[in-house]
């Protein structure tokens, strides 16, 4: 009956001196979806533990990983000696709205003078923070600091014949999970033989957050001598630091062998009946019609005459999406049809500044973020404006 009686007046003498645990999160936070949120966990305990063990719970909200060990070390805190704890984490919410983190349970088992032991649950409540919404399409990614880093193993323009060019692109993302980069681009060309290598995709954690290496690796040979131009790669990604929308390119690559260029001499002369029959085709050609001609190009050929139609057309699709979002006043739908029309003039080799949705991007995403101010028609006329000024 003594041995009880003293547990239960050690339960009540621990929490009396205010065992506890909360969990602290950065004052002012305003993440999008996918961003990382640093979670401290901080338990300040008066009573003596012997043995402890804590699970974070896991949730189909977030995405959630330990950054370092736990830390145990003693404070004086209202001029007591108090034990404390710590676990750092990083939490990445999935989807926007409210995102509801925890309670969390620490179980101890605590010891009194006599050596008694007896079990002690301290529980930190739940919070909570609003996440908004990803600004750009797709799988959304969020980080700190993203890096494209591209090598090759010889000059892929003027390769020997038969040589085979290894090509290694290594994206690097600070604050990011491996699978929030993105998936491997196809690199195929009607006159590319192409052989991709499995990806690697490697995380480390620090205290600053996760660092993710993305490593892609292809093998690429040509099947004739004709040269051609793998087109470039962009990769669309919050920055976090910044809070705007970015882009990450993997640069265009010519692409050949060195010999084509040496075999066209320019001396060799057509004779008289090949250059009739040559010309009677040309002409049979242009009778039948230039759609049929178009039909007959090579599929890289057709893309670069789309292309061209398409900067030289005044008709942009994108633009009837940014008038109706500006329209309903959904801001965060008004930079999402930002990014695709934006995106639509780096595909078509249209100059763009970077800085088109800085306005907005303060607006949604910045310090003063819900404050109000942002004016969605002069937004809506900077992006026209900026048409016709840079010769769009």
């Amino acid at each position: 009956m003594v041995r009880w009686a003293s547990l239960f007046l050690l339960l009540i003498a621990g929490n009396a001196y205010g065992d506890g645990l909360r969990l602290l999160l950065p004052e002012g936070a305003r993440p999008v979806v996918g961003e990382m949120i640093p979670v401290t966990l901080r338990g300040e305990y008066t009573s003596r533990i012997a043995l402890e063990t804590l699970t974070f719970p896991g949730s189909d909200d977030y995405d959630w990983m330990q950054l370092a060990r736990d830390r145990w070390r003693d404070e004086e805190i209202g001029g007591r000696t108090v034990r404390v704890f710590e676990r750092q984490l990083a939490v990445f919410p999935r989807h926007s709205g409210t995102l509801e983190i925890g309670p969390v349970t620490h179980r101890l088992t605590v010891v009194d003078e006599k050596n008694l032991r007896a079990p002690l649950d301290v529980t930190a409540p739940p919070v909570s923070l609003a996440v908004a919404p990803y600004p750009g399409e797709g799988t959304p990614l969020s980080a700190q600091s993203l890096t494209v880093e591209d090598t090759l193993s010889a000059a892929p323009g003027a390769l020997r014949d038969g040589e085979t060019l290894v090509r290694r692109v290594t994206l690097k993302a600070d604050g990011a999970l491996p699978h929030r980069l993105p998936p491997r681009p196809v690199l195929r060309e009607p006159w590319l033989i192409s052989f991709a290598a499995p990806e690697q995709r490697e995380m480390l954690p620090t205290l600053a957050g996760p660092v993710t290496t993305l490593v892609w690796e292809w093998h690429l040979r040509p099947k004739t001598g004709e040269p051609g131009v793998l087109p470039p790669v962009t990769i669309a990604w919050f920055d976090t630091v910044s809070r705007e929308m970015r882009t990450a390119e993997i640069p265009a690559l010519p692409f050949g062998y060195a010999s084509f260029h040496d075999n066209r001499s320019g001396t060799a002369r057509l004779p008289t009946s090949a250059a009739a029959f040559g010309a009677m085709t040309l002409v049979f050609g242009i009778l039948t019609g230039l759609g049929l001609c178009v039909c007959g190009l090579a599929p890289r050929r057709r893309a670069d005459i789309r292309r061209a139609l398409q900067r030289l057309s005044p008709f942009d699709p994108t633009l009837r999406r940014i008038k109706r979002a500006a329209h309903t006043g959904d801001l965060f739908a008004l930079r999402r049809a930002a990014e695709v029309y934006l995106r639509r003039r780096r595909d078509l080799g249209l100059p763009v500044s970077g800085c088109e949705t800085a306005a907005l991007d303060a607006a949604l995403y910045g310090r003063n973020a819900g404050e109000g101010g942002y004016d969605r028609c002069a937004g809506v006329s900077a992006l026209f404006r900026q048409r016709v000024d840079r010769g769009a």
